[in-house]
């Protein structure tokens, strides 16, 4: 039993050590990046809704659930992250704060429309305030604020 704990205990530590390192290479953690975290969950988990349920999903041939569209989800928002480590090493070596926050907003306003499109499928309406609030991040995106 003491074996499985130091297993455990090993394990554990292995993990938290990974997730902090990358963590720290997004350039730590804040809220807009768990603002996209959310939303990447959420438009992935309406896109398997829509495939499953509704057999609408523009992803496969049949739009039913399909392993290999999942997979290639999942691997497009992997490199959102990689992107954002990139944006904030530039952010590091330039010495500026606004780059890594700018990819993070045009992510968010990118799975928002995403989200909205899923929504749109399934038949449910969108408030028009959570539109016009992706809209804007949209436009901040686009014109960044230097810091």
């Amino acid at each position: 039993m003491e074996q499985l704990n130091h297993l455990k205990m090993l394990v554990i530590s292995i993990s938290g050590g990974l997730l902090g390192a990358l963590v720290a290479a997004l350039g730590g953690w804040s809220e807009d990046l768990t603002t996209l975290l959310w939303f990447m969950g959420t438009d992935f988990l309406l896109g398997l809704a829509i495939a499953a349920f509704w057999k609408k999903s523009n992803k496969s041939e049949t739009g039913a659930l399909s392993s290999w569209s999942a997979w290639k989800g999942l691997c497009k928002k992997g490199t959102y992250l990689l992107i954002i480590l990139i944006a904030n090493r530039l952010d590091v070596t330039i010495g500026v704060s606004y780059i890594r926050t700018a990819v993070i907003i045009a992510f968010i306003a990118n799975e928002g429309i995403s989200i909205i499109e899923n929504l749109g499928v399934m038949g449910i309406p969108f408030p028009q305030i959570m539109k016009d609030a992706i809209e804007l991040l949209t436009k901040k995106a686009e014109k960044p604020e230097a810091e």
